[in-house]
């Protein structure tokens, strides 16, 4: 049996001093991180689609077009548009969040540079690299490579969940049901 790292020992007391419930923030950083690419490819799609729309309504000039629609556009087409960049703004919001946890773990006083590389290498750049990719640009054996990512894994959900949501709940009010997305509200239940 192998036996727990002193990071993950510290992971435990954060986890604990923080009432954070480990498995359910875990499986949910899990699911944000396999997504995370794939959020900023579309939201990078959006936008590029959004500039493109708003500059063949009648103006290439984008101050101008942006102007049109705000003033003078029919209601329909404005409600549209509006729904975009409030989808636009709120997946650039939620991309920003788990930027500032990234940053969080970068400053991480023990191994914080490896964890962020090995998160970004994994999941959030445009290429996905493979684990023998991911054990060669790191020069790490196999065993090291797990044992760090899951520390990696830990140290995020804690910044995310534990720092960067937080923090963001006492700026974030809107009328009731608003703010932030329950996906990020913690539960007891991994599922």
């Amino acid at each position: 049996m192998r036996r727990e790292s002193k990071v993950m020992k510290q992971c435990t007391l954060f986890y604990n001093g923080l009432n954070i419930e480990r498995s359910a923030v875990l499986h949910k950083t899990k699911l944000i991180l396999e997504i995370y690419r794939h959020v900023v490819w579309s939201a990078q799609n959006k936008f590029n689609q959004l500039c493109e729309n708003v500059l063949c309504y009648h103006s290439k000039n984008l101050e101008h077009a942006f102007e049109y629609l705000e003033n003078f556009a029919p209601e329909i087409e404005r409600d549209k548009f509006n729904q975009k960049v409030y989808s636009l703004f709120e997946t650039n919001w939620l991309i920003s969040m788990i930027d500032s946890a990234m940053n969080k773990l970068y400053e991480y006083p023990d191994n914080g540079k490896l964890y962020h590389e090995i998160l970004v290498k994994q999941y959030m750049t445009a290429i996905k690299h493979s684990e023998q990719e991911m054990l060669e640009l790191l020069n790490m054996e196999r065993s090291t490579y797990y044992d760090k990512k899951r520390e990696a894994i830990d140290l995020f959900a804690i910044s995310l969940w534990g720092y960067t949501i937080p923090s963001l709940k006492g700026i974030i009010v809107g009328r009731e049901g608003e703010g932030i997305p329950s996906f990020f509200h913690q539960t007891s239940n991994p599922d």
